[in-house]
């Protein structure tokens, strides 16, 4: 009876009125746009746009671009939940999701990603720039159908040919600024290109068996936990001396030297504590968590880098 009841209040939301409908679901769509996800994004994104004019603050890009750029972040998000829902229903993982629950119908999710896209990617055009916005859009393909439709389910290796799309913020966030494409965003690009495969095969490891049983070849299902844990070691060894290329270059100085040495020594801890104790099952989840914190650090690091000497000559000046 109660489930009967529950069935009819869902039903008479799903049929309310747009604004009513929106108010009664608002975190459900929320959780659409995948909100964590998105925020990393934009934070890199901000960090571009910093030091793309270092002493200087672009006020638009910071402002209107990041909003754009949430907001088509936001779209392929929900495109991601509407080609996923079927898989997500049969794992654990994301079976609370809007659209396998029915909190969301279908058309309701298809209309609220048309949306956000069509909005961010404007504002991008016409308020920002027309480069941002084309790459915009051009990641936007690559992670909602070209990752998520084919390379998702084609290939072990989907996270790291699909890694460029989560690559791009850093790129979109300097643009926003100049207009242009320097070589020193692409060095953001692919310092979070690089950090993609170890952050997400770390989870793949502790979800391996909910990838297995959906069908999803992601790299621990057809290759295995070792071969898996390898790979992650053999990336973070890579992503460690990506991130001396900052500095190499003379990007950046001797601050983001030592935090960039600093943070690499302990994320290259975790590659080899998942090699050498694979009976430790906190550990993937351990390293995943640290992934992240990691990114943001390393980010954080860049900017504190750039703007301290701004500071030091403000506060003598």
């Amino acid at each position: 009876m109660s489930r009967s009841l529950d069935a009819t209040s869902s039903s008479t939301q799903q049929d309310a009125p747009p604004l009513q409908h929106l108010l009664a679901h608002w975190r459900d769509y929320y959780e659409l746009t995948k909100p964590g996800v998105v925020a990393l994004m934009v934070f890199t994104a901000v960090v571009g746009n910093l030091l793309a004019s270092p002493g200087v603050l672009p006020w638009n890009a910071l402002i209107v671009g990041n909003i754009g750029i949430a907001l088509a972040a936001g779209s392929a998000a929900a495109i991601n939940h509407l080609v996923d829902r079927r898989v997500d229903a049969r794992m654990k993982r994301t079976q609370g999701r809007p659209l396998p629950t029915g909190h969301l119908r279908t058309s309701h999710a298809v209309a609220f990603a048309a949306i956000l896209g069509t909005a961010g990617l404007s504002l991008l055009y016409f308020a920002v720039n027309p480069l941002t916005a084309w790459l915009t859009f051009g990641s936007l393909i690559g992670y909602a159908f070209i990752y998520t439709l084919f390379l998702k389910r084609a290939t072990p290796q989907n996270i790291v040919i699909g890694g460029a799309a989560g690559a791009a913020p850093p790129v979109l966030g300097w643009v926003a600024v100049t207009g242009s494409i320097d070589p020193h965003a692409l060095l953001l690009f692919l310092i979070i290109f690089t950090w993609t495969p170890p952050h997400f095969w770390a989870l793949a490891i502790h979800r391996r068996e909910e990838y297995a049983s959906v069908d999803i070849p992601m790299l621990p299902v057809t290759h295995g936990d070792r071969y898996t844990r390898w790979q992650i070691l053999f990336y973070t060894a890579l992503l460690v001396g990506v991130t001396m290329l900052p500095f190499a270059t003379g990007m950046s100085g001797l601050v983001y030297l030592a935090g960039a040495l600093a943070l690499g020594a302990r994320y290259l801890w975790f590659g080899v504590a998942l090699l050498t104790r694979p009976d430790d099952r906190s550990l993937p989840m351990r390293s995943f968590g640290f992934s992240i914190v990691y990114l943001m650090a390393l980010f954080a690091v860049l900017l504190v880098d750039a703007y301290l000497p701004v500071a030091l000559a403000l506060i003598l000046g």
